[in-house]
């Protein structure tokens, strides 16, 4: 999946395991349709790990904790139950970790569906992914939402009043400033260890988003041309408007020897939000999906200033099942990238011809396959383009579509 990408749950009971490299405290909040918890009942974790419909189980063996939601037994009041995750480790933050969530069938194990957030930075805790009431359906949701205040602030944020220990020992709680709502029994301080294995940091002031890690974060196209770091991402929104009109990726690349010849291919591989490939656009196939995506034709020198090969994207013709786009350069003749100089990729507003967003792509390896940049589709409908920068050992593009996937 990617983030806000959704899928119909085809079972009635889902669990949902939450895995790192560090280890992590999952669980799970009932909200009702205004976003908040009902009582201290609605929040389920290590130290609660009963609620209505929704169980916690700790992970044992390496493996990480995990949250099952009984979707018959969820009262009628509740809306959605969010799966969260953080770091159990103080002051800990997820730059360089990746967690994964995992949906699978509660009853057989059989997976539905897996999700990595886009790469993190100075979060400390994370809305992983949502289970939410469409109708009288069920479905899933990719979230991928980043707080700096850890378990408790995303508990604040979520209605609960958090109890904040004083520094003498076995002192009385004093409320913390938070939002009005039902006290929930979070750990106590790390001197009550025999009933807080894994105690929780207490709320700092109402949970913000975390500010981007360097290189990585988001800006928008509102102050003109955006020139992108390796990892970082621009939202595709122009005065508060997504832009669905069709663009075009411009990627070049030059001989990294004079009097050499570069015959590289460019490429788009197109995913649905459970990351398998719906169709691809290369030198062999110039027009995918209806015609919203169109390939300019293969260049076979690498010569010549200015874009080698182009591929034009109608963004508002894709139809909804694309919620990824990765952009790939490869060498069908072998040829490394060692050997290449001067690539990058580019967007264009394919009316006007004008630059909103470039990647110049820095150092080489000796590999064949280069993913650049990737689109995704947000659930409020704007598309964000994230500089990739990736190299691979691909020659075609059905080389490229196992790891493209990976990097969605």
């Amino acid at each position: 999946m990617t983030p806000g990408s959704n899928i119909p749950l085809s079972v009635a009971r889902v669990t949902v395991d939450v895995t790192a490299p560090v280890r992590l405290d999952v669980s799970g909040l009932l909200l009702t349709a205004d976003g908040k918890v009902r009582s201290d009942d609605d929040f389920v974790f290590y130290n609660q790990p009963n609620g209505p419909g929704v169980t916690h189980r700790a992970g044992s063996g390496g493996a990480g904790d995990s949250i099952t939601v009984d979707t018959a037994a969820v009262p009628p009041g509740i809306e959605k139950v969010v799966v969260t995750a953080s770091l159990d480790a103080a002051g800990a933050t997820f730059a360089g970790t990746e967690p994964t969530a995992t949906l699978r069938s509660a009853d057989d194990g059989s997976p539905l569906a897996t999700f990595t957030p886009p790469r993190l930075g100075a979060e400390t805790a994370l809305v992983v992914v949502e289970v939410y009431r469409r109708g009288d359906a069920w479905k899933a949701r990719a979230v991928g939402q980043g707080y700096a205040n850890g378990l408790a602030g995303i508990a604040t944020d979520f209605g609960v009043s958090v109890e904040e220990p004083t520094p003498q020992p076995a002192p009385a709680p004093v409320q913390a400033p938070a939002p009005t709502g039902p006290a929930a029994p979070l750990p106590p301080p790390p001197s009550a260890p025999a009933q807080a294995p894994r105690p929780v940091q207490p709320p700092a002031p109402p949970a913000a988003p975390a500010a981007p890690a360097p290189g990585a974060g988001k800006v928008s196209l509102d102050k003109g041309k955006v020139s992108l770091q390796k990892n970082q991402t621009v939202s595709l929104v122009k005065g508060g408007r997504p832009l669905l009109t069709s663009v075009r990726m411009g990627l070049g690349w030059e001989p990294a020897f004079r009097g050499k010849d570069i015959d590289l291919d460019a490429s788009v591989i197109a995913y649905g939000p459970d990351r398998k490939m719906i169709d691809a656009c290369y030198f062999g196939k110039l027009q995918i999906l209806n015609g919203a995506i169109q390939h300019s034709g293969d260049n076979l020198t690498g010569d010549g200033a200015g874009d080698d090969e182009s591929i034009t994207v109608h963004l508002g013709g894709l139809p909804p099942e694309v919620t990824g786009l990765v952009f790939t350069v490869n060498s069908f003749s072998g040829q490394k990238f060692s050997e290449v100089a001067k690539a990058y990729c580019r967007l264009l507003d394919a009316q006007s011809g004008d630059e909103l967003v470039r990647f110049d792509l820095t150092g080489s390896e000796p590999k064949t396959g280069v993913l650049m940049c990737k689109l995704i589709r947000q659930f409020s409908g704007e598309w964000d383009m994230t500089a990739i920068g990736g190299f691979v050992k691909a020659r075609t593009v059905r080389g490229l579509v196992k790891p493209a996937a990976e990097a969605l």
